[in-house]
Protein backbone atom coordinates (compact mmCIF):
# COMPACT_ATOMS: atom_id res chain seq x y z
CA UNK A 1 0.00 0.00 0.00
CA UNK A 2 1.05 3.61 -1.06
CA UNK A 3 1.00 6.70 0.64
CA UNK A 4 -1.00 8.28 -1.94
CA UNK A 5 -3.35 5.22 -1.06
CA UNK A 6 -4.46 6.57 2.50
CA UNK A 7 -3.79 10.32 1.95
CA UNK A 8 -7.18 11.27 2.94
CA UNK A 9 -7.44 9.08 5.71
CA UNK A 10 -3.32 10.29 7.42
CA UNK A 11 -1.76 13.46 8.70
CA UNK A 12 1.29 12.30 7.50
CA UNK A 13 4.15 9.85 7.45
CA UNK A 14 5.79 9.36 11.10
CA UNK A 15 8.55 6.67 9.99
CA UNK A 16 9.32 5.37 6.94
CA UNK A 17 9.50 1.63 5.70
CA UNK A 18 13.57 2.08 5.70
CA UNK A 19 13.48 3.43 9.44
CA UNK A 20 11.27 0.56 10.68
CA UNK A 21 14.33 -1.81 8.54
CA UNK A 22 16.92 -0.06 9.81
CA UNK A 23 15.87 -0.04 13.54
CA UNK A 24 14.67 -3.88 13.42
CA UNK A 25 18.52 -4.64 12.21
CA UNK A 26 19.68 -2.78 15.78
CA UNK A 27 17.44 -4.38 17.37
CA UNK A 28 17.97 -7.84 16.43
CA UNK A 29 21.81 -7.43 16.86
CA UNK A 30 21.22 -6.25 20.61
CA UNK A 31 18.44 -9.57 20.74
CA UNK A 32 21.40 -11.59 19.11
CA UNK A 33 23.98 -10.67 21.81
CA UNK A 34 22.17 -10.54 24.75
CA UNK A 35 20.66 -14.31 24.06
CA UNK A 36 23.73 -16.03 22.84
CA UNK A 37 23.41 -19.22 24.56
CA UNK A 38 20.65 -18.75 26.30
CA UNK A 39 16.82 -20.71 25.67
CA UNK A 40 14.67 -17.69 23.72
CA UNK A 41 10.71 -17.85 23.51
CA UNK A 42 9.53 -14.52 21.52
CA UNK A 43 5.90 -13.89 22.34
CA UNK A 44 4.09 -11.78 20.38
CA UNK A 45 0.61 -10.50 20.78
CA UNK A 46 -1.78 -10.25 18.29
CA UNK A 47 -2.51 -8.81 16.20
CA UNK A 48 -0.84 -5.89 16.21
CA UNK A 49 2.58 -7.28 16.50
CA UNK A 50 2.38 -9.95 13.49
CA UNK A 51 4.88 -7.64 11.59
CA UNK A 52 7.58 -6.49 13.99
CA UNK A 53 7.73 -10.15 15.23
CA UNK A 54 7.88 -11.46 11.58
CA UNK A 55 10.30 -8.52 10.30
CA UNK A 56 12.53 -8.91 13.65
CA UNK A 57 12.49 -12.94 14.13
CA UNK A 58 14.02 -13.12 10.77
CA UNK A 59 16.57 -10.99 11.63
CA UNK A 60 17.61 -12.48 14.93
CA UNK A 61 20.61 -14.52 14.91
CA UNK A 62 20.68 -17.18 17.97
CA UNK A 63 17.82 -20.00 18.17
CA UNK A 64 14.36 -19.56 18.94
CA UNK A 65 10.93 -20.39 19.26
CA UNK A 66 7.71 -18.53 18.87
CA UNK A 67 4.55 -18.28 20.39
CA UNK A 68 0.93 -15.63 20.10
CA UNK A 69 -0.97 -14.26 22.61
CA UNK A 70 -3.99 -12.22 22.02
CA UNK A 71 -5.03 -9.71 24.96
CA UNK A 72 -7.20 -7.06 24.90
CA UNK A 73 -7.79 -3.62 26.70
CA UNK A 74 -8.83 -1.32 23.87
CA UNK A 75 -12.27 -2.61 22.44
CA UNK A 76 -12.98 -0.91 19.53
CA UNK A 77 -11.75 2.66 21.16
CA UNK A 78 -8.65 4.71 20.89
CA UNK A 79 -7.57 4.54 24.38
CA UNK A 80 -6.42 1.76 26.53
CA UNK A 81 -9.31 0.72 29.35
CA UNK A 82 -6.40 -0.45 31.78
CA UNK A 83 -8.61 -4.01 32.05
CA UNK A 84 -6.94 -6.91 30.21
CA UNK A 85 -8.81 -9.29 28.95
CA UNK A 86 -6.94 -12.83 27.40
CA UNK A 87 -8.15 -13.48 24.11
CA UNK A 88 -5.54 -16.44 22.91
CA UNK A 89 -3.08 -17.63 25.38
CA UNK A 90 -0.23 -18.95 24.89
CA UNK A 91 0.28 -23.15 23.97
CA UNK A 92 3.94 -22.80 25.41
CA UNK A 93 4.87 -24.15 29.25
CA UNK A 94 7.37 -21.15 30.14
CA UNK A 95 8.75 -22.61 33.15
CA UNK A 96 12.25 -21.74 33.25
CA UNK A 97 12.40 -19.84 29.72
CA UNK A 98 13.47 -16.50 28.42
CA UNK A 99 10.55 -15.17 27.26
CA UNK A 100 10.74 -12.16 25.45
CA UNK A 101 7.94 -9.94 24.28
CA UNK A 102 6.66 -8.52 21.13
CA UNK A 103 4.65 -5.72 20.75
CA UNK A 104 3.69 -3.31 18.13
CA UNK A 105 3.63 -0.04 20.57
CA UNK A 106 2.91 0.43 23.99
CA UNK A 107 0.66 3.24 25.44
CA UNK A 108 -0.26 3.62 28.73
CA UNK A 109 1.61 0.51 29.69
CA UNK A 110 -0.72 -0.64 31.59
CA UNK A 111 -1.83 -3.92 29.59
CA UNK A 112 2.60 -4.69 29.46
CA UNK A 113 3.25 -4.16 32.98
CA UNK A 114 0.37 -6.98 33.36
CA UNK A 115 0.83 -9.32 30.87
CA UNK A 116 4.82 -9.18 32.36
CA UNK A 117 4.15 -10.21 35.24
CA UNK A 118 1.56 -12.60 34.38
CA UNK A 119 4.36 -14.40 32.53
CA UNK A 120 6.75 -14.37 35.13
CA UNK A 121 4.01 -16.04 37.34
CA UNK A 122 3.44 -18.69 35.13
CA UNK A 123 7.61 -19.27 36.24
CA UNK A 124 9.02 -17.78 33.00
CA UNK A 125 12.93 -17.74 34.36
CA UNK A 126 12.62 -13.71 32.55
CA UNK A 127 10.20 -11.70 31.01
CA UNK A 128 11.98 -8.88 28.71
CA UNK A 129 10.05 -6.27 26.32
CA UNK A 130 10.73 -5.71 22.90
CA UNK A 131 8.35 -2.47 21.18
CA UNK A 132 8.55 -1.09 17.76
CA UNK A 133 7.12 2.07 19.57
CA UNK A 134 6.38 3.55 22.71
CA UNK A 135 4.89 6.77 23.50
CA UNK A 136 6.49 8.03 26.95
CA UNK A 137 3.97 10.86 27.32
CA UNK A 138 1.16 8.69 27.26
CA UNK A 139 2.69 6.02 30.16
CA UNK A 140 0.59 5.45 33.18
CA UNK A 141 2.82 2.99 34.94
CA UNK A 142 6.70 2.77 34.43
CA UNK A 143 7.40 -0.42 32.47
CA UNK A 144 10.99 -1.72 32.02
CA UNK A 145 11.28 -2.11 28.14
CA UNK A 146 14.25 -3.40 27.32
CA UNK A 147 14.28 -2.95 23.52
CA UNK A 148 12.14 0.26 21.93
CA UNK A 149 12.56 0.71 18.56
CA UNK A 150 11.32 4.57 18.44
CA UNK A 151 9.91 6.73 21.31
CA UNK A 152 6.72 8.73 19.66
CA UNK A 153 4.59 11.48 20.42
CA UNK A 154 0.92 10.81 21.73
CA UNK A 155 -0.76 10.66 18.45
CA UNK A 156 -3.35 8.18 17.14
CA UNK A 157 -0.85 6.01 14.62
CA UNK A 158 -1.66 2.86 11.79
CA UNK A 159 0.36 1.18 9.79
CA UNK A 160 2.73 -2.03 10.23
CA UNK A 161 0.71 -4.00 12.10
CA UNK A 162 -0.81 -0.90 13.78
CA UNK A 163 -5.01 -0.43 13.16
CA UNK A 164 -7.91 1.41 13.61
CA UNK A 165 -10.90 -1.11 13.78
CA UNK A 166 -9.30 -3.65 11.64
CA UNK A 167 -7.97 -1.02 9.05
CA UNK A 168 -4.38 -0.06 7.77
CA UNK A 169 -2.51 -2.79 9.28
CA UNK A 170 -0.94 -3.47 6.12
CA UNK A 171 0.41 -0.29 5.77
CA UNK A 172 4.06 -0.96 5.22
CA UNK A 173 5.39 2.50 7.16
CA UNK A 174 3.69 4.16 10.22
CA UNK A 175 1.27 7.01 9.44
CA UNK A 176 -0.38 9.78 12.01
CA UNK A 177 -4.46 8.77 11.20
CA UNK A 178 -6.58 11.80 10.38
CA UNK A 179 -8.59 12.50 13.24
CA UNK A 180 -11.75 12.90 11.24
CA UNK A 181 -11.28 9.18 10.48
CA UNK A 182 -11.97 8.01 14.24
CA UNK A 183 -13.83 11.20 15.75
Amino acid sequence: MLESDIADDIVGVMLTEEQLATRLDEMAADITRDYQGKDLLLVGILKGAIMVMADLSRRIRVPLEMDWMAVSSYGSGTKSSGVVRILKDLDTDLAGRNVLIVEDIIDSGLTLNWLQQNLLSRGAKSVEIATMLRKPESAKVDVDVRYVGFDIPPEFVIGYGLDYAEQYRNVPFIATLAPHVYS
